[in-house]
């Protein structure tokens, strides 16, 4: 009877979180998928029934394939700098650092996460200027002139100019995340690994990976979602330029829609990033078994 009870309560207190997650989550998705198969515009009265149109469309639309792209380069480059080069940065803080050094070092790698992404993205465009910039002229400062350019008005660098903005801005965030992680990984035993001469390297991959596998997961699955679902920055420094250099799987979603007002084809483009992220974080969880990571590292 008690277990009933507890039973009762714990769906009791649940009832108004899984309300709120269903109306502004679930619904969505599935509305979004049924208006996916009409044609419509912002202001039509009435929506055309047309199928799987705008689903074969996608497969033959070059621009969704060249924003796929360039959802696809982020995320690699995210994965490489914001995971990879975030976990680096949090073990040699953790393990070499002092405490007040340390404390000092994460505040101040992690402010740009909570600057406003559209002051981010104005800030960079100035830097990136080259008239009014920095970027240039540090360039020539350590004898790089031959690099200098404009960075976001050229169609081959414009692309990776965006990309580096935000691994600025989000290692931060990593840095954060694997510090949690790595505040479960017992001091203990890279004491015991150095008396056995272990050296950094070796204690990296033998104990720090190892320890904290569900955390590289979790900020591998927040990567790439992110990657796939960038927006602001885009809009905000290139809005998809020059020609469709920078355009993403979203911010061609936006033009479609609000621009194009093809909605149907619009809301055709937001499924196809709803199954890409579903999937890969699908692929990933699978892939680690995180059930059996959680019990090793906990």
């Amino acid at each position: 009877m008690t277990i009933y009870k507890s039973k009762k309560m714990l769906a009791i207190f649940l009832l108004p979180a899984l309300l709120i997650v269903a109306l502004l989550i679930f619904l969505p998705v599935f509305l979004n998928i049924y208006y996916s198969v009409f044609k419509w515009t912002a202001y039509s009265k009435t929506m055309q029934f047309v199928g799987l149109k705008y689903f074969h469309k996608l497969l033959s639309d070059e621009r969704v394939w060249q924003a796929f792209l360039n959802n696809a380069l982020y995320a690699v480059v995210s994965i490489i700098l914001q995971v990879g080069l975030g976990l680096i940065i949090a073990h040699i803080i953790n393990v070499f650092a002092n405490k007040k050094f340390a404390a000092l070092t994460r505040v101040v790698i992690f402010i740009p996460a909570v600057v406003s992404l559209t002051a981010i993205g104005l800030l960079w465009v100035i830097a990136y200027s080259p008239s009014i910039g920095f970027v240039n002229p540090l360039l020539e400062a350590i004898g790089l002139e031959n690099l200098t350019q404009d960075w976001l008005g050229n169609s081959k660098t414009a692309m990776m100019a965006v990309i580096m903005v935000s691994q600025w801005q989000y290692i931060g965030e990593m840095v954060m995340l694997y510090t949690v992680g790595l505040q479960n990984v017992p001091m203990d035993i890279y004491e015991s690994a150095k008396i056995d001469g272990a050296n950094g390297i070796q204690t990296f991959l033998k104990i720090t990976i190892p320890m904290i596998k569900s955390t590289i997961l979790m900020n591998t699955t927040i990567t790439i979602i992110g990657a796939f679902m960038v927006f602001d920055e885009i809009y905000v420094m290139t809005s998809g330029g020059p020609g469709s250099a920078t355009e993403v799987l979203a911010t061609l979603m936006y033009e479609t829609g609000f621009r194009k007002d093809n909605m149907g084809y619009a809301s055709a483009i937001g499924v196809l990033l709803f199954v890409i992220t579903f999937m890969l974080s699908f692929i990933q969880l699978r892939m680690y078994n995180v059930k059996d990571s959680m019990k090793e590292e906990y």
